[in-house]
């Protein structure tokens, strides 16, 4: 920075703070403040900068520093107390609110002291604070739509933040609330409108926030946690407009929210952004995820969910180990952020590891307690419709959607033990037993029919299997929010690429060739419509349909025609060699090269020199393609130069050699 001329400093610092160069200032009055180490102007300007910065705790230091020089300045005993509350040192918040003894500043004293007392989660102490203000007040309507949100009474809070709206005029933290109730409330059309407002407002107020430039790909420098930035409520409307679009299966478009966001630097994140970054990551960023999510845990305050999150993704990925270390290291968290259901089904998950058949009786107890609930709330539902109440009838249906999603996460892990097994007659039988609960449930439908493909009953699986397919023929998982921006192109490639193939193998094995080639067609269809719209995409559906379909050939013995649909499949190589295809292809390979060894196969010469052809292109086609895709959380590596399907088919061709004696 340029020298400052004698005479300057205090047009300079005041020009930088109009221009909300905050850090700047600081830099000088810090300079300044080594002179005159009590100067009130630089410690008060000090203070101001830092406040606008929301670094607290030296904001804090500050106004303290002028409360001993100028006691009788009431202002600065009001900043420090805020500015404690802010850094979220409560207990001393508490003490320096007290200090207010001046009449004036009696209504800022109780607001102070009722905020406090919410961070600190004592909502009756509150609630009797602001009892005390004048029902007229804004401050009060607002506050208590907070304690009502918080009791879970969302539709009267919502009616709090509507009334002081129409008082304050625009807040935007207000429009956020009014979002949330809606969006706990499930109502996330109207949640949408009031975020968009939020984001449109802020882009236009604001364009120095640089909102969504990231998101189309310019590199933008931090914006830093400004005031500002905190007043236009856009990281908390991203973040919400985030979590909607996760709930409605859309991750693409909860990504893309998260990158719309102004941006800031990692170390500037909030912990509720941190957390939603991991979470939506974790498919391709696992390690990072886990990271994250371990490091909330350990601040001072963190999302409520982040326990749970951490326990079951730690599961998911199958490190049992681990969320059992996290949930002893943290029992004092189990019971403040984790529900009953919740804490019994992480115990049971994590008691398969070591007694499987206690676990299956613990999740048999929990299925027993929910299939009542279930039976009760259809019985509400049952009367609100005979009763033509549809206000009830619209929240007995939520409750029980809701009851009966977790009452099938504890079946498809009850289920689960018996599948690890192979005992599949039994995951039958559990499926069968909760027939009366599921039998509308797409989830439940798809398992079953896995089920019964595993034991070759083709005919019964085709029966579960289509409907979820063809409910795809028109449309997918698409919403019925007419603005919404989730919704998806209508596509068949919207289901799972194995369900396709088994529905495929299922058609084969029943001898309907016919209805296999016309999905197959349909799926072909599909994929050269992606293809014409993003020539770079690549689509691995109708590859991992031909795939399956070869493995079923070279299973029965008949390797010459299994090959051969295998190769055909990973046509064009650019576009179609990935890991998961090449995972089934080089299967394939691998039990054909097995049999050819016992001397139990015997090829023709020109297809082992189409299985060598085909290796050499997978060979100059997969440099940069990984041949596993590696669980996060591991010590060790595969090497680098290992762990590419170039690798991989070089192997092979090897094997290939060696069996068939092209080698000596």
């Amino acid at each position: 920075m340029t020298a400052i001329k004698d005479g300057e400093y205090t047009a300079t610092i005041y020009k930088l703070i109009k221009d909300c160069q905050y850090v700047e200032a600081i830099q000088i009055l810090n300079g300044q403040l080594q002179k005159h180490t009590k100067s009130r102007a630089a410690l008060s300007l000090l203070g101001y900068c830092y406040y606008h910065i929301q670094d607290f705790t030296n904001s804090a230091e500050c106004y303290e520093q002028l409360t001993q020089l100028h006691p009788e300045v009431e202002e600065y005993k009001v900043y420090y107390a805020q500015s404690l509350y802010k850094a979220g040192a409560y207990p001393e918040a508490t003490k320096a609110s007290f200090v207010l003894d001046n009449p004036s500043s009696h209504a800022k004293m109780v607001k102070l002291q009722a905020c406090i007392k919410y961070c600190e989660e004592d909502y009756s102490a509150a609630k009797s604070l602001l009892e005390q203000l004048p029902q007229d007040d804004p401050d009060y309507v607002y506050n208590m739509g907070c304690l009502l949100y918080q009791d879970g009474k969302y539709e009267e809070a919502c009616k709090k933040f509507m009334s002081a709206m129409q008082v304050l005029g625009y807040v935007p933290a207000l429009s956020y609330n009014i979002a949330l109730c809606y969006y706990s409330l499930k109502n996330y059309p109207q949640a949408l409108k009031y975020i968009a407002e939020i984001i449109e407002r802020g882009i236009r107020e604001h364009p120095e926030l640089s909102v969504g430039m990231r998101t189309e790909g310019i590199d933008v420098h931090s914006v830093g946690n400004t005031l500002v930035l905190h007043q236009t409520a856009l990281i908390e409307a991203f973040n919400l407009k985030a979590a909607i679009e996760y709930q409605l299966k859309n991750l693409k478009g909860a990504q893309e929210a998260l990158t719309d966001m102004p941006p800031r630097s990692e170390e500037e994140l909030d912990p509720v952004t941190l957390h939603n970054q991991a979470l939506l990551n974790m498919d391709t960023k696992p390690s990072e995820g886990f990271e994250k999510l371990a490091f909330l845990l350990q601040q001072p305050s963190f999302p409520p969910v982040t326990f749970g999150n951490l326990l079951l993704l730690y599961c998911k990925h199958e490190y049992f180990d681990l969320a059992a270390d996290v949930l002893a290291e943290n029992a004092h968290l189990t019971y403040k952020f984790l529900s009953p259901y919740m804490y019994e089904f992480l115990d049971a998950l994590l008691t398969c590891q070591t007694a499987p058949e206690e676990a299956f009786r613990k999740f048999d107890e929990m299925n027993g307690k929910l299939t009542e609930q279930l039976r009760k709330l259809a019985k509400q539902l049952q009367d609100a419709r005979l009763a033509r109440d549809d206000e009830v009838q619209k929240k007995a249906l939520q409750d029980y959607d809701l009851m009966q999603e977790k009452y099938i996460v504890v079946l498809m892990a009850q289920a689960k033990i018996y599948w690890n097994r192979d005992n599949f007659q039994m995951v039958e039988k559990i499926f069968r037993k909760s027939v009366e609960v599921c039998n509308d449930d797409d989830t439940w439908k798809l398992n079953v029919a896995h089920v019964l493909f595993m034991q070759n009953k083709y005919k019964e699986a085709i029966g579960f299997y289509e409907p979820i397919v063809k409910k795809h023929y028109d449309n997918v998982e698409q919403c019925n929010i007419q603005e919404c921006p989730c919704k998806c192109k209508p596509s068949i490639l919207n289901v799972s690429a194995v369900v396709l193939a088994n529905l495929c193998v299922s058609y084969i094995m029943t001898s309907q060739n016919e209805e296999a080639e016309e999905l197959m067609r349909k799926i072909e269809k599909e994929e050269e419509q992606i293809s014409y719209d993003d020539p770079d995409k690549k689509v691995f559906h109708l590859c991992i349909v031909n795939l399956v379909i070869g493995t079923l050939y070279c299973a029965k013995g008949n390797y010459d025609f299994g090959i051969s649909r295998v190769i055909k499949s990973l046509e064009p190589y650019n576009k179609k060699l990935g890991t998961d295809p090449w995972f089934y292809a080089k299967r394939c390979f691998l039990s054909l090269l097995e049999n050819m060894s016992k001397h139990m196969v015997m090829l023709r010469d020109a297809v082992v020199q189409e299985c060598i052809q085909f290796l050499e292109h997978c060979e100059a086609y997969g440099k940069e393609v990984p041949a596993i895709i590696e669980q996060p959380l591991e010590e060790t590596h595969v090497h680098i130069g290992k762990n590419t399907v170039t690798y991989e088919a070089r192997l092979l061709k090897a094997l290939f050699y060696e069996v068939i004696g092209w080698n000596k």
